[in-house]
């Protein structure tokens, strides 16, 4: 009897011992990185919003306001004053804008401070702030290190408040903008970005904005590990002047180039100009745009092949060379006429 008690409890221990624990997922369990990536979406979240643009039409038939619903984006919120930072194919065509946050079932209406159509960046101002507004911890984006840890917020195809993780792919891209040049030093990054997405923020390990989620290159249209985001120095040069000016105010030469293939044919090298303000900078330096000669007969502008030694062959080219320069500054313009090479001090005024 007692043989049969014994065997009867050492089977009962052997069965409970091999029965599946039920494993509950508590906190203190993660992983040390699975509990910084919580701690940064915490920290992070209530200074990301949901940006709502919408279109107000007159309806014809009746004279009344209407209001049409464009598109949704994100944005994340720049300083204690209200100010949303997001991208400008966000806002445009849009005269109204509600911001929601997380957490917050009320609604915000935001107008637009200003736009910087180049960079794809604009700036909204709430007209009444929340309580417990929250803004975001702005980092620096030249340091960065491809490898690093890259994590998106924003509102995905309407999935508020989503969080993906990816690392820093490459730095430095060069991608052609909604404002017709390229938007330089981009951050690329395999954190899944879709479509709502635009305009919220991409953070670092430390829970920093380290640029702002703009595009994705994709035959499909949605995520395929290819994300750019502006980086966020480009964003913190360009907002006290968005703030102050409602614009960013650009040195320029006074010129326009010619964008033809036929004319990059015959001067493949250099920008061709097509027109100069003749009070403006590159025009009281002595240089010249295109001119009609007897009987009509089109003749070329001159010809900029370099800006202070940097060698230029587009507008954008141009533009990116001058974008180092402030209004006021002189330059050296080298540029061909004749076939020949010569060279003007050019000062800088304002786009």
């Amino acid at each position: 009897m007692k043989v049969f008690i014994f065997a009867l409890a050492l089977a009962t221990l052997t069965a409970a011992a091999a029965a599946p624990k039920s494993i509950q997922p508590v906190e203190n369990e993660l992983l040390a990185v699975e509990k910084r990536i919580i701690e940064i979406y915490r920290e992070n979240v209530p200074a990301v919003v949901n940006v709502r643009s919408i279109a107000v039409q007159t309806n014809i038939f009746y004279g009344e306001e209407i209001e049409i619903p464009r598109g949704m984006g994100t944005g994340f919120v720049w300083d204690g004053e209200g100010h949303i930072v997001t991208n400008f194919h966000v806002v445009q065509g849009g005269d109204e804008f509600v911001i929601t946050f997380h957490g917050d079932k009320g609604e915000y209406k935001a107008v637009v401070q200003g736009v910087d159509p180049k960079n794809d960046i604009a700036l909204l101002k709430l007209e009444k702030r929340p309580k417990n507004l929250r803004y975001a911890n702005i980092g620096k984006s030249k340091e960065l290190v491809v490898g690093q840890m890259a994590m998106a917020i924003g509102n995905p195809l309407g999935f508020d408040y989503s969080l993906s993780r990816g690392i820093v792919s490459a730095t430095g891209r060069e991608m052609l903008g909604i404002g017709g040049v390229k938007i330089r030093n981009m951050i690329q990054t395999d954190a899944a970005i879709n479509q709502g997405n635009s305009g919220g923020p991409l953070l670092d390990s430390s829970g920093r904005v380290i640029g702002m989620n703009t595009m994705i290159a994709s035959r499909s249209g949605s995520s395929a590990g290819l994300g750019f985001a502006v980086p966020i120095d480009t964003i913190s040069k360009a907002v006290p002047q968005l703030i102050e000016h409602g614009k960013i105010i650009r040195p320029g030469l006074g010129i326009t180039v010619l964008d033809d293939p036929r004319v990059r044919d015959q001067y493949p090298k250099g920008a061709v100009l097509r027109w100069v303000d003749p009070d403006r900078g590159a025009g009281k330096a002595g240089l010249k745009g295109m001119r009609r000669g007897s009987f009509g007969r089109l003749y070329f502008g001159d010809v900029i092949i370099s800006i202070d030694g940097n060698e230029v062959n587009t507008l954008d080219d141009i533009y990116f060379v001058l974008s180092k320069f402030k209004i006021g500054d002189t330059v050296t313009v080298e540029f061909l006429r004749d076939d020949k090479k010569q060279k003007a001090k050019v000062t800088l005024q304002e786009l």
